[in-house]
Order: structure tokens, then sequence, then C-alpha cells
């Protein structure tokens, strides 16, 4: 580095700065340059008089410029935060899900559908029991926990459409219904 290119804002290191530090002021004085700058780490103010020799052992330290568009910057820590919320809110998927459930669906759910160490099972119930909801629920909470990339959801052919409807309405999940005849 030569002193031309040392400036006030420029962010310097070298061997006789204990660590990075921030131009303030560059004054010349006969043959060396003084220099003062304020550490980046501590923001203690360091000066030195500096000659050609240790100028050039001086290296400038790149600085990225956060011209970024702040919108996509909100976005993204906005997805970090939402990819993380499970482990703050135990009950997060219920504050994104349209449905108010009964205790017993939130105890199948919570207590103990998410306990386990591994989920692939069957949910069934008596008629009227809420199995809806629960599935919701689950399929919800392990999305969002990322334990769940592909769901099959096998319900009479009576029901299909209505828990096509219901999960669509209350929890925000498209599904595709496949017949017999396609599958064949």
């Amino acid at each position: 580095m030569n002193g031309a290119d040392l400036k006030p804002g420029a962010i310097i290191r070298g061997p006789m700065l204990p660590e990075p530090v921030e131009v303030l002021v560059v004054a010349p004085v006969g043959d060396s340059i003084k220099v003062t700058g304020a550490g980046q780490k501590t923001g203690q103010v360091h000066q030195r008089l500096l000659t050609a020799g240790q100028l050039a052992l001086l290296e400038a330290m790149r600085q990225e410029a956060f011209d970024g568009d702040p919108l996509h910057f909100k976005l993204g820590i906005e997805a970090a935060r939402l990819g993380l919320a499970y482990e703050y809110d135990p009950y997060f998927s219920l504050s994104i899900a349209r449905v108010d459930p009964l205790p017993h669906q939130l105890e199948a759910v919570y207590d103990y559908f998410l306990k386990l160490p591994r989920i692939r099972f069957l949910l069934a119930d008596d008629p009227g029991a809420g199995k809806t909801i629960m599935a919701g629920l689950l399929l919800k909470e392990l999305k969002i926990r990322g334990l769940v990339t592909r769901t099959l959801i096998v319900a009479p052919a009576n029901l299909t459409f209505q828990w096509q409807r219901e999960l669509k309405d209350k929890f925000r999940e498209q599904f595709d219904v496949m017949r017999g005849d396609v599958l064949r």
C-alpha cells in the first residue's frame, strides 16, 4: 500500500497495528505519514507514524457494500426466523393454521405423535373425533421441522374431497386426489 491509497474511511491492517483499523486522519509528517484510526474490534484510537517501508506492509481490507434490496433482506431474515420458530414455540403450527383444536387433538399431536422417534403410522379414530385437524396439525409441525417431504393420505372414497378441501382451507395444504383408475 502507498500513501496515496491511504484515505479516511479505509480499513487497514498490518504488523504494526494490534487490530484492523478504520483510518480517520492521514497527515504527512516529513518523509513519513501520521495515521490516526479507530480499532474495528475495540474502538480504541491508534496513532502511528509510518515510514514508506511500513506503508508497504499495510494491507487494505476489502469492504463489502451493504447495498442489497432491503425487502429481500427482510424476507430472508423472516424465512430464517420461521425456519427456527418451532424450536421456540412448540405449538407453532397452531399460529399458522385456521383451526381451533379441541384438547384431545392437541394432546394426541403434541404429547404423543411428535414425541415418537420416527413418525410413520396410521391415524384412525372414532367418527367425528377430529382426525382431519389432528392430521393437519401433525403435517404442519412435521413440515415446519423439516421431518417430512412426502405425504400420503388414504381416506374413504366418500370423504376424499372433504379431506382435500379441509386441508386446503384450514392448513393451506394442497393435495392431489389419486383414484384407482389412475394408479393402474
